[in-house]
């Protein structure tokens, strides 16, 4: 496997790409299917995902029973090592010191980036979400429509293998015959759900997600995904029938050893540098990207994080898919006297129209669920069943006061419990003790269930980054300062989030807890999580079809600097209430093909 040091790294490549994740593995993995010679920069250290992941652990083996920490925020066995919303020797500022005007900032720095602890929401954009400007006269339509993007979408599907079933629901896309695999069967809290949603007019239908439910044809996806290419099927063969479907022993976000769930270090990488067209140089931090007389791109500098030398590599294309904001960090101290406010920054845009998800929750205690009986309803390391928005007519016609909608996530039962499993019970119990304390234990196990709204941000001006002018971090690069906004939509968005949720709580017989239980009314402020919370954060490099617009156009190809490409969640032009991964890697998808082309065409 070529992950080399610096001192290995080749005179030139034919594109260097920044960032190891979604949006890096998925560049990386089709140009090296074509090809091209392609060097990786990775900021965060080496993850070996086969060895490092704790499949079988339980928590009562972990340190502090597996609770989480500062510098383990979703648990010691999540995988994610070094990263977080708190980054030693990186931080981040913001613009007010008002926290509802904050934003926090989630950093991966590990091989395969966000990847590793992502929930694996696999959802497509609709043609509504392409183009909301024209639908409802706020924030912007994007320079495609959905069937430019929807092939794209099928071969990523394919290739990294999503679970879930076609419900022809609008604005819902269905993907093509023989794409998804079956979804596993709805748990026993999801199928209440569903009784007593039915009749609220809410659809509960099984979610679109990236884990393996059987093993993946080898003979006949490649093929498919790879027409033509022999190399790249062969390849794609073999690394196909080297994951394993889930067989429901580990929780998703621990990663997974036998590779039944999609990670770009066990989907993406692994046949990338199957090629031999891929080299890797991890603890690399990207400061900038240099230009050639001519202004175009040339290649990067970085700093070996293990030696603290500064690096230079060449490369005829450069792609940043560091992630959106650190695209965008990069972007704005690339400076020089062609672009002095940072590279293919004309327009002013570089850093403007943020966005993350909308969030808010309500958790309960569902009577009907107490006293189960023993099962197994471990499932697939997360939902198996979500709410997709269906009120759109409703919203279209104004009757609802704000202009986007949300997805529903909800979530209970009797997995694994954690060191706090029975806190809290003296609620219910009046502070039992002994045997009866046991047998209480035992009757209200798994039947406590939350509900998650995930709704969509309209862009607006007051949600940007920018480089602070004081700070750096500890290899003296300058840092990012946020300042962040929700609008009313969002924030009538969230009350109309938890005013559902409670209603379907009280369908289900259940008791709103928590904090909500005891609001007289829903206080939007106190119900939206805070900007970045949510870790959906896109934009600051918005595509469009003018250059004094946007930054990037259809392609994720800079205007200002044509061999210049943003394959990550920069270049969004609106955040939908779908999770962004799949479409950042069908734009990645696309976007390599566009280099590729070019290439070939000489243009670069």
């Amino acid at each position: 496997m070529p992950i080399i040091t610096s001192s290995q790294v080749k005179t030139e490549y034919d594109v260097i790409v920044v960032g190891s994740g979604a949006a890096g593995g998925q560049t990386a993995y089709t140009l090296t299917m074509e090809g091209a010679k392609v060097l990786m920069l990775e900021a965060g250290r080496d993850y070996d995902v086969v060895k490092e992941t704790p499949m079988y652990q339980t928590n009562a083996q972990a340190p502090l029973l597996g609770a989480s920490t500062p510098d383990k925020p979703f648990g010691f066995h999540d995988s994610t090592i070094g990263g977080g919303w708190q980054v030693p020797n990186e931080p981040y500022t913001q613009v007010s010191e008002d926290p509802a005007k904050q934003f926090e900032w989630w950093r991966s720095r590990m091989m395969g980036g966000r990847t590793n602890h992502w929930a694996r929401h696999s959802l497509r954009n609709g043609p509504y979400d392409f183009k909301a400007f024209s639908r409802d006269g706020l924030g912007f339509d994007w320079p495609m429509t959905y069937d430019d993007i929807a092939p794209y979408y099928d071969k990523v599907e394919m290739l990294i293998g999503v679970y879930g079933e076609n419900n022809g629901l609008e604005n819902t896309p269905d993907s093509s015959p023989g794409v998804l695999q079956p979804p596993p069967i709805a748990r026993a809290n999801e199928q209440l759900a569903k009784k007593h949603m039915a009749p609220m007019g809410i659809p509960v239908i099984p979610i679109h997600r990236a884990v393996l439910t059987q093993r993946q044809d080898p003979d006949v996806l490649p093929k498919k995904i790879h027409p033509g290419n022999a190399k790249a099927q062969r390849i794609l063969a073999k690394s196909m029938s080297e994951r394993a479907a889930c067989f429901f022993a580990t929780p998703c976000g621990r990663g997974c050893s036998i590779r039944a769930t999609y990670q770009s270090t066990t989907v993406h990488l692994p046949p990338a540098l199957a090629t031999d067209n891929l080299d890797i140089v991890a603890n690399a931090m990207v400061r900038e990207v240099t230009l050639n007389p001519l202004g175009r791109a040339d290649g990067v500098i970085y700093i070996d994080k293990t030696t603290g030398a500064e690096c230079r590599v060449k490369a005829r294309i450069v792609v940043l898919a560091a992630s959106g904001m650190e695209t965008v960090r990069i972007m704005l101290n690339s400076k020089s006297a062609l672009f002095p406010h940072g590279i293919a920054n004309t327009s002013g845009l570089v850093g403007k129209y943020v966005m993350d998800t909308v969030g808010a929750s309500v958790g309960a205690q569902i009577p009907a669920m107490e006293n189960l009986p023993p099962h197994n309803e471990d499932g697939a390391g997360g939902a198996h069943s979500y709410v997709p928005w269906w009120l759109y007519q409703e919203q279209l016609a104004g009757k609802l006061g704000f202009a986007r909608g949300y997805h529903i996530e909800f979530g209970g039962g009797r997995s694994m419990p954690g060191m706090g499993a029975g806190a809290g019970l003296e609620k219910f119990t009046r502070g039992s003790y002994g045997l009866k304390l046991k047998e209480d234990a035992r009757r209200y196990y798994g039947s406590f269930m939350y509900f998650s709204g995930r709704g969509e941000m309209i862009p607006n001006e007051q949600s940007y980054c920018e480089l602070d002018p004081v700070v750096k971090d500890k290899w003296g690069i300058p840092v990012l300062r946020f300042s962040w906004h929700w609008s009313d939509h969002e924030l009538k968005q969230a009350e109309h989030m938890e005013s559902t949720f409670t209603a379907v709580v009280a369908a289900m017989g259940g008791k709103v807890l928590g904090r909500n239980a005891s609001r007289k009314r829903i206080n939007a402020t106190s119900a939206i999580e805070k900007g970045g919370r949510v870790i959906h954060e896109v934009g600051g490099a918005i595509m469009g079809a003018n250059p004094k617009k946007s930054v990037t156009n259809q392609w994720c190809q800079t205007w200002d600097v044509p061999n210049l490409y943003l394959t990550d969640g920069a270049p969004f032009v609106g955040n939908a209430d779908k999770n962004p991964t799949l479409t950042i890697m069908a734009l990645a998808w696309r976007a390599s093909d566009h280099m590729l082309a070019e290439m070939k065409k000489g243009s670069f």
